[in-house]
């Protein structure tokens, strides 16, 4: 079996080769291209051929140039004309025509030992009795992305540099809580209110007779999303993949951010900009208990008091990240739960720990906490993050 090609490192070495050949092209067309093949996995030389082309090329002048570097960079096994349908295509400079041998790391074409002798464009002579056409060598292209295997990996295990990795796919999570009725409204056809005086207006024109009623729709708004991220001592292998979490969350339009271990500390203006590691770093030095004990029951107390009481929680989705390990006196954290849940809209607890196999929520402060949740998932690696995110997404159906 071939080996897969990290889908991210191909897409830049092949445009450098490309922008080296001549073809003026930014990395902003790597990244396109990485993009390309993540939605469809080239599993044929033709496609990845159009693929790249599709992306590289802009003018008619480019092609062959760009035939040149696909045959090097892939394998030069086959003139790309041939691909295109032109045997009458003449050779690339710098070449002669007729089949070219295959470079000495260049991969088989047939890898699984079948019958049948590969042809000089790169395509498979039909069977002898006709089982089927000819097929397209298989590319050992992109079996496995970064994506896909960061998908999986927890949070715990990862590496500083998987981190890194993994910051620029949390960027790209929808964390979009359910809309919210605002008070204002707008003229719609199909909307369900009168407005009374627009119409009486528009009745001018007829004498008086409000032949035609005029209708107001009341606007949607996105609701508030807040994120309170546990990095206490229990959390600490999970800290910085959340406090990632936190600056992707806190990307969008309303959203606040706070971490908590022994005290409560906001977060929501050290997060906020647009480069991710002075955001984390300044995110980092402001947390003076990093690491300390957890006071779950007394930190929700204080942002009840000091934030939601305010008008930060009411009608928001509140979303808890922790182990539910609490110092303290657990019925603390059940009385806060309740009161933060009479302000939310929902609440819902993240718990990395929950996917350990025999997992049960039997800590003081992950039970006293649980009654008052709308939703309880795991979110030790990205594929859980994607059920966080419907999770936050999903409108309450009622208390």
């Amino acid at each position: 079996m071939a080996e897969a090609i990290d889908l991210p490192a191909f897409a830049a070495a092949f445009g450098r080769a490309v922008h080296a050949a001549g073809i003026p092209v930014a990395p902003e067309r790597s990244a396109r291209f990485a993009r390309a093949l993540a939605l469809a996995p080239p599993a044929r030389r033709d496609r990845l051929y159009w693929t790249a082309r599709a992306v590289f090329v802009s003018s008619r002048e480019q092609v062959d140039a760009f035939d040149r570097v696909f045959g090097r960079v892939v394998d030069g096994l086959a003139d790309p004309a041939e691909g295109r349908g032109d045997p009458n295509a003449p050779p690339p400079p710098g070449t002669r025509a007729g089949p070219r041998a295959a470079p000495p790391h260049a991969a088989p074409l047939d890898a699984a030992g079948e019958g049948g002798a590969p042809s000089p464009s790169g395509l498979r002579e039909p069977r002898p009795d006709g089982e089927e056409a000819a097929r397209e060598r298989a590319l050992p292209v992109a079996a496995a992305s970064a994506l896909e295997r960061l998908a999986t990996r927890d949070f715990g295990q990862l590496s500083p540099e998987e981190l890194r990795a993994l910051r620029r796919l949390m960027r790209e999570l929808s964390l979009a809580p359910p809309p919210r009725l605002a008070r204002r409204s707008r003229r719609d056809r199909r909307g369900r209110r009168v407005d009374l005086r627009a119409t009486l207006r528009a009745g001018r024109r007829t004498g008086g007779d409000p032949a035609r009623l005029v209708l107001r729709r009341r606007l949607e708004r996105p609701r508030r999303l807040v994120v309170l991220c546990d990095v206490s001592g229990s959390m600490e292998p999970y800290s910085r993949a959340f406090l990632q979490f936190l600056h992707a969350a806190v990307g969008g339009a309303d959203a606040e951010a706070f971490v908590f271990a022994t005290r409560l500390t906001r977060l929501t203006r050290a997060l906020r900009g647009g480069q991710p590691d002075l955001a984390i770093e300044r995110a980092s030095a402001a947390v003076r208990d990093w690491s300390g004990g957890t006071r779950i029951g007394a930190s929700l107390r204080r942002f009840v008091d000091d934030h939601g009481r305010r008008g930060m929680a009411r009608g928001a989705v509140v979303v808890i990240v922790s182990d539910g390990w609490e110092r303290g006196d657990p019925a603390l954290v059940g009385e806060q739960m309740a009161r933060l849940r009479r302000l939310a809209h929902r609440v819902v607890w993240v718990n990395p720990r929950k996917a350990a196999r025999g997992f049960q929520p039997a800590t003081g402060g992950m039970a006293a906490a649980l009654p008052w949740c709308d939703a309880f998932v795991a979110g030790h690696d990205l594929n859980a993050l994607s059920a966080v995110a419907e999770a936050i997404a999903t409108p309450r159906s009622g208390r």
